[in-house]
């Protein structure tokens, strides 16, 4: 891990780079969260309709809490706990007025949130200072990169690739409505 150029690859992604990454199942694709310019190079790389919203990641809950409400405390911690159990889980939960729509979601008011169980990618938003996108490395309707040489092959320069293995999991994470405890992945 200490072998990445981190101030490299934090000022390509201020720019509004694009980053693939090593998840818990495949390789993510990632900006800054907050960086329209590197959202919208995520949604014309993959393909993706603007409407459906993307996952944001963070090194603990504190880089997400400028995405969305706060919630009471033990509410948190339950969220918190989530996120070190077995099954990766992603939270959708409420957020500001600010987010950008491209990254919630035309017409939404919820947020994909997770802190990952993979510590590469954890790390890896810790180093760069924020929060990160995290959607699956792939076209619209393909299949998600499981390594660094498919990453290369599908998207060649499109993107900064920080190699490393993947967590082995066979699934992405699943989805649940905070509010209404709902899977909806």
């Amino acid at each position: 891990m200490n072998t990445f150029p981190f101030f490299k690859i934090r000022a390509y992604l201020k720019r509004g780079g694009v980053i693939a990454y090593p998840t818990e199942s495949s390789y993510g694709l990632g900006c800054l969260a907050n960086n329209r310019r590197g959202i919208r190079g995520i949604l014309r790389i993959k393909k993706r309709p603007q409407h459906k919203g993307l996952i944001v990641i963070g090194g603990d809950f504190g880089q997400l809490q400028p995405y969305v409400f706060r919630l009471p405390e033990h509410e948190q911690n339950q969220i918190e706990r989530a996120w070190h159990d077995d099954v990766p889980t992603t939270f959708l939960l409420r957020c500001r007025a600010n987010v950008l729509p491209e990254l919630r979601g035309r017409r939404r008011n919820q947020l994909a949130v997770r802190v990952p169980q993979h510590d590469l990618a954890r790390r890896l938003c810790g180093a760069v200072g924020g929060a990160l996108v995290s959607t699956s490395c792939n076209r619209a309707g393909k299949r998600a990169c499981r390594s660094e040489r498919e990453v290369r092959r599908q998207f060649g320069r499109a993107v900064w690739v920080v190699g490393g293995r993947t967590g082995g999991r066979k699934s992405p994470s699943q989805i649940v409505n905070w509010e209404t405890r709902e899977r909806v992945r």
